[in-house]
């Protein structure tokens, strides 16, 4: 049970490392998930002398005064805590065991020179260990410490009030937060300067906290003897010792720490939103970009135009490689504009109270990438858009005419050669006069205008390199658009991808956590005693 707890604690950690270095859990969350502690009380004591079970680990808790080191003390029969008037008295742990029972080591966080060992050689004894705890609410910030350091090595805790301090907040509260984890007994010491509704009002105070019937005991810790319940309470915990019983106060705290684990784990959960709130992020960012790019391009139209005429000037130079002039179009305000949209983005997720933080993360590239992929999609598309002007159409169209003005003269000058071969070949047949001046001025006439027409009609049909520019100009920019549209699509996918992956972590550690997997002889029933010392 313990080690099945201890694995999840583990794996809950490990979970948390991922989630906090992919941004969907802050460091505070992962500090709590790293506080849970896995320490149970076997660890401490070598139980080869115990036939293999181990002691019951019984502490004395309480405020400062109200006689937790003289109850140990007339349990020890001797002096072997510090008690008296100075406030805070107790500064260091006690620890009150039998001989046969051996210290197998302490915890880096239990340190030696704040414990101080014990030893008696009481048989009836043998199964216990007490421990006298720190004042919980003295001044003194190590007593707190030492308080939490030790208690999850705790079975039963014997909670000890007086007349002056049964209403003890800072004890108080230690009891409501780590109450479900331990068996609890209560004492009223110094009974002899108490009243009776007192003790009906702290009787109260437990119910409310959550015991249903709790046990309290009546103690008198005096110079003189008087008669009290102090016997009763050494009853008590010797019917606790018994290894059927230290294992069901086992099982009921590793229950209580994995509920309350699983607790923590759903609330987390809940605070990671769903896989449905997450899936409107990609309506969310196209709505945002359409709105981004009408704004670009209308602020981007003068610059292009500009642009478009610098690279009809100079054509010949922009199609050489190691061209620059194309990274001036992206320029502060462009890349404002971009950084704004994302950043829209980003508070508009913070409102559907889903984690940013990983979508900061990858969204972060995209940012940084934006001037590049501008550059370079402009770039390309006037190179193309230089060395191809026009429109197909338009190319289609000046390829006729310039097989016109090739094909055309040669028809003419063949239709005038022949003209002049028939002509010289019937003026010799018939004796009538060669071609005259007329025929050889309409001819060059003829020649002059097949080739003047297509080149006139080349020269004024032209593209305009500006428009082409301008053109490549506005395609390349819709490129860019587009492929940054697709890469910050991708990194949405690739989030809401992790954010699932999350979930689903979550979920298998829930469901390990709300799984009853107790010993069911070693459930504690409402009609055993023990449950009067449980927190409802």
């Amino acid at each position: 049970m313990a080690y099945d707890y201890s694995n999840l604690v583990k794996q809950t950690q490990h979970w948390a490392e991922q989630a906090q270095i992919t941004g969907w859990i802050n460091d505070d969350i992962a500090k709590q998930i790293h506080q849970h502690d896995t320490h149970t009380s076997e660890i401490l004591f070598s139980t080869d002398d115990l036939d293999g079970s181990r002691p019951l680990i019984v502490a004395f808790m309480g405020g400062t005064g109200v006689g937790k080191s003289s109850l140990l003390n007339r349990l020890a029969g001797k002096a072997i805590a510090k008690a008296g008037v100075v406030r805070p008295t107790s500064k260091e742990v006690t620890l009150f065991h039998h001989h046969c029972i051996t210290m197998q080591h302490l915890p880096n966080a239990l340190p030696l020179d704040a414990t101080k060992l014990c030893q008696h050689h009481d048989d009836l004894k043998k199964n216990i260990v007490w421990i006298d705890m720190p004042d919980f609410d003295s001044t003194e910030s190590s007593n707190k410490k030492l308080v939490l350091q030790w208690l999850p090595h705790i079975d039963v805790l014997i909670y000890v009030v007086s007349p002056e301090r049964y209403k003890d907040q800072k004890a108080w509260q230690l009891l409501l937060s780590e109450g479900a984890q331990h068996a609890w007994l209560f004492v009223f010491n110094q009974w002899d300067k108490a009243q009776q509704e007192q003790y009906i009002d702290f009787n109260q105070q437990l119910h409310k906290a959550g015991f249903v019937n709790p046990i309290i005991f009546k103690t008198v810790c005096a110079n003189e003897a008087q008669p009290d319940e102090f016997s009763s309470l050494e009853a008590s915990i010797t019917t606790l010792s018994t290894t059927h019983i230290i294992k069901q106060l086992e099982q009921h705290g590793t229950q209580v720490r994995k509920l309350a684990l699983g607790q923590q784990l759903i609330t987390i959960k809940n605070s990671l939103g769903s896989s449905q709130t997450l899936q409107k992020t990609f309506d969310l960012w196209r709505t945002q970009w359409q709105l981004s790019t009408k704004v670009l391009q209308e602020g981007l139209a003068w610059p292009m135009q500009n642009l478009a005429t610098y690279s009809a000037e100079h054509a010949a130079d922009i199609l050489l490689p190691q061209t620059n002039i194309y990274a001036s179009l992206w320029d502060n305000w462009a890349q404002s504009r971009f950084d704004d949209a994302l950043n829209d983005f980003i508070i508009t997720l913070d409102q559907l109270e889903i984690p940013v933080s990983p979508f900061k993360q990858h969204l972060q590239a995209i940012r940084e990438d934006a001037p590049t992929i501008v550059q370079t999609q402009t770039e390309l598309a006037v190179r193309f858009a230089l060395t191809n002007p026009g429109n197909v159409i338009q190319r289609t169209f000046l390829k006729g005419i310039r097989l016109c003005e090739l094909i055309l003269p040669l028809i003419a000058m063949t239709w005038v050669g022949y003209k002049v071969f028939m002509g010289y070949y019937t003026s010799n047949l018939l004796d009538n006069h060669y071609l005259g001046i007329d025929f050889a001025v309409h001819s060059a006439l003829l020649i002059s205008l097949t080739w003047l027409i297509p080149f006139f009609i080349l020269k004024k049909a032209q593209p305009s390199l500006k428009s082409s520019a301008l053109k490549g100009l506005h395609k390349g920019l819709q490129n860019a658009f587009n492929i940054i549209d697709n890469e910050v699509s991708l990194r949405i996918s690739t989030t809401i991808e992790q954010h699932k992956a999350q979930l689903d972590g979550l979920s298998v550690l829930i469901k390990h956590c709300n799984s009853n997997a107790s010993d069911q002889n070693l459930s504690v029933t409402s009609d055993n005693p023990l449950a009067r010392m449980l927190m409802k």
